[in-house]
C-alpha cells in the first residue's frame, strides 16, 4: 500500500514521458539524459508497485494504470504551477493544455499558431489531438476543441464554425464526374467517425446510393491521403480540410455542389468564470482569429 506522495521530480518526468510518448523526447524537454528519465520512471513505478509504461523499440505507451494516473498528475502539477505564480509572481512561461480534433488542429490551428505565439510569447502551448469521444475522456486540459454536441464534453462552450461537404479526388478522376450519379462509378472513401458522410450527402443530393462501394478511414487526413493515391473519392470538409486537400493535390469533382454539414466545431471548457489567464487569452485569440 502506497502511503507516501511520490517525488515531485518523478511526477514531472512521468508527465513529460507520457505526453511525448518517448523517454528521449521527454529528456530533451527536461534537459536530462534519456537514461536519467528511464531511471526516474522506474523509481516511480517501484514506489507505486505497478508499471506505468509499456516499452517499445523507439517509444513508450501508457499502461491502463498510467492512463488513469496521468490526468491527476497533470492537474496537480498545473495547480502547483498556478499557485506558485499567483503567490510569487508570474513565471516566464504559462503552460496551456489544449486538446483538439485532429482535422481542426491541422487545418485551422496550425496556420494560426505563429500569430498566437507572436501575440502571447509567454504562453507555452501543449497541443494534443483526438477524434472520438473516448480520446477526449479522462484527459486534463484547459480547453477542448470538439466536433459535435458540446454538452457531451463540458459545461461552457463557444461555437467556432460549421462545415460544408463536397466530393474531392485527383484531377484524373474528377474530370470524369459530370453528375452526382457519376460518383457511384468510383470507390467512396468514408470517414466512419463522422455523422454526416456519404449517405447524408447522397440524401441531400437526392441520389440513390444503392450501388456505392466504400473504403473506410478513421479521419479526413487519412481519407485525403487515400484519395491522393487514386483509391477513390473523398469528402472535403471546408474550411477545416482545405489545407490537407490542397496539399494532397485533390480538386472538387462537382465545383458547384456543396452540402451543409450537420455538426459544428466548439471550444469547450469547464466554466468560463474560472479560466486561467493563458486559457482566456487563447479563447479570446481563437474567437477573434475565426471572425
Amino acid at each position: 500500500m502506497v502511503t507516501r506522495v511520490p517525488s515531485l521530480n518523478w511526477l514531472r518526468v512521468f508527465e513529460a514521458a507520457a505526453r511525448t510518448e518517448s523517454f528521449a523526447r521527454a529528456a530533451s524537454q527536461l534537459n536530462m539524459s534519456a537514461a536519467a528519465v528511464s531511471q526516474q520512471v522506474k523509481a516511480l513505478e517501484g514506489h507505486l508497485g505497478t508499471p506505468l509504461f509499456t516499452r517499445h523499440a523507439h517509444s513508450v505507451s501508457l499502461t491502463e494504470a498510467g492512463q488513469a494516473y496521468l490526468p491527476t498528475v497533470q492537474q496537480s502539477l498545473l495547480m502547483l504551477e498556478t499557485a506558485t505564480s499567483g503567490l510569487f509572481g508570474e513565471t516566464r512561461e504559462q503552460r496551456l493544455y489544449v486538446q483538439s480534433v485532429l482535422l481542426f488542429a491541422h487545418g485551422v490551428l496550425a496556420p494560426g499558431m505563429l500569430d498566437f505565439h507572436s501575440a502571447h510569447p509567454t504562453v507555452n502551448l501543449v497541443l494534443s489531438t483526438g477524434n472520438s469521444v473516448m480520446d477526449f475522456a479522462n484527459q486534463f486540459t484547459d480547453l477542448q476543441i470538439i466536433f459535435g454536441n458540446p454538452t457531451h464534453y463540458g459545461v461552457a462552450y463557444d461555437r467556432l464554425m460549421g462545415e460544408e461537404l463536397f466530393p474531392v479526388a485527383t484531377p484524373e478522376i474528377a474530370v470524369q464526374i459530370e453528375t452526382p450519379q457519376d460518383l457511384l462509378n468510383f470507390p467512396l472513401i468514408e470517414v466512419a467517425t463522422h455523422r454526416a458522410g456519404w449517405p447524408y450527402v447522397f440524401e441531400q443530393l437526392r441520389v440513390s446510393p444503392g450501388s456505392a462501394r466504400y473504403v473506410f478511414a478513421d479521419n479526413t487526413i487519412i481519407s485525403s491521403a487515400l484519395a491522393s493515391q487514386g483509391v477513390g473519392i473523398a469528402l472535403g470538409r471546408a474550411p477545416a480540410s482545405n489545407p490537407v486537400m490542397q496539399g494532397a493535390g485533390l480538386v472538387p469533382c462537382l465545383p458547384d455542389i456543396k452540402v451543409l454539414g450537420q455538426d459544428a466545431y466548439h471550444l469547450v471548457y469547464p466554466d468560463g468564470a474560472v479560466l486561467r489567464p493563458a486559457a482566456r487569452a487563447f479563447r479570446d485569440w481563437l474567437l477573434d482569429y475565426l471572425v
